[in-house]
């Protein structure tokens, strides 16, 4: 990932005077404010790109904020896309209760503060960009394992020096993985433990 790499943010709304707004308000982020206008456009964007968080509307002609929650959750890329829900101040008030259960993490009612908005989304692309610098670190170690393993089975012998430095790299980033990244780290870790038994016979 490029440090100066943008976050993309998924705004969902029928209406351009909605999404307008809502670039006003979250403009000042500096991310990459991605548009669409229903469900199905919705899904389109998330099939070719990966977003840190999606401001849904709930009334849409259509495929609904609701059923649109429920097909992102179904898939496996985009079941982890946090999902902020918009909608009128004199909705249903069945529709908080629907939108938690449809996969949302927040629900704000319309008009909304600007500035709770900003702060709530601006959580939610920080976390997206820790994660993505924690797989970025992952993957490079998992490369540099692997180069270790190449040099430990072949004629140059191995630089025992780098090992310690690759240990602590992956102990540093497993105690700042997540939950979902348990698999990675634990490969990760195993690699690590193979190379350290072939070092120490």
């Amino acid at each position: 990932m490029a440090l100066d790499e943008k976050a993309k943010i998924l705004l969902v709304d029928d209406r351009e005077e909605n999404l307008v707004a809502l670039e006003a308000i979250l403009g000042s982020l500096e991310q990459d404010l991605v548009r669409a206008r229903s469900g199905e456009e919705a899904l389109k964007s998330l099939l070719t790109h990966e977003h840190a968080v999606i401001l849904l509307d709930v009334v849409m002609p259509g495929m609904d904020g609701f059923e649109t929650a429920r097909d992102i959750k179904r898939r496996k890329k985009t079941r982890d896309v946090p999902i902020i829900f918009l909608t009128a101040v004199n909705s249903d008030p069945d529709y908080a209760f629907r939108g938690y259960a449809a996969g949302a993490v927040d629900f704000i009612a319309k008009p909304f503060d600007p500035w709770v908005l900003r702060a709530k989304v601006s959580v939610f692309v920080d976390l997206h960009n820790k994660n993505r610098q924690l797989r970025d670190q992952s993957v490079l170690l998992r490369e540099q394992a692997l180069l270790l393993r190449t040099q430990l089975t072949g004629p140059s012998g191995v630089p025992a020096d780098l090992l310690p430095a690759i240990e602590r790299q992956v102990a540093a980033v497993a105690a700042e993985a997540s939950a979902g990244q348990a698999p990675a780290i634990g490969e990760l870790e195993r690699l690590v433990a193979e190379l350290r038994a072939g070092l120490d016979r």
